[in-house]
């Protein structure tokens, strides 16, 4: 277990930072890599899909959760 760390991504050409564990880090990076997507652009297509509501590293890591469960799924 890890505590979150700071991850910097840049978002339409603006940078900002998310507070993540290495273990959603490492995951969110590897479906960018299985997308064969830049992971700024997934998190952006993320951050715009989110509510206002919603922060995006919780985004990020509800997006990392969704996607484990569906290749999980019988």
């Amino acid at each position: 277990m890890s505590r979150p760390k700071k991850r910097s991504l840049t978002l339409k050409g603006h940078r900002t930072s998310v507070s993540l564990e290495d273990a959603f880090w490492a995951e969110f990076r590897a479906i960018a890599a299985a997308q064969s997507r830049p992971i700024n652009d997934l998190a952006a297509e993320i951050d715009a899909a989110r509510g206002p509501d919603l922060g995006l590293a919780s985004a990020i890591r509800l997006f990392v959760l969704a996607d484990l469960q569906s290749r999980a799924a019988p």
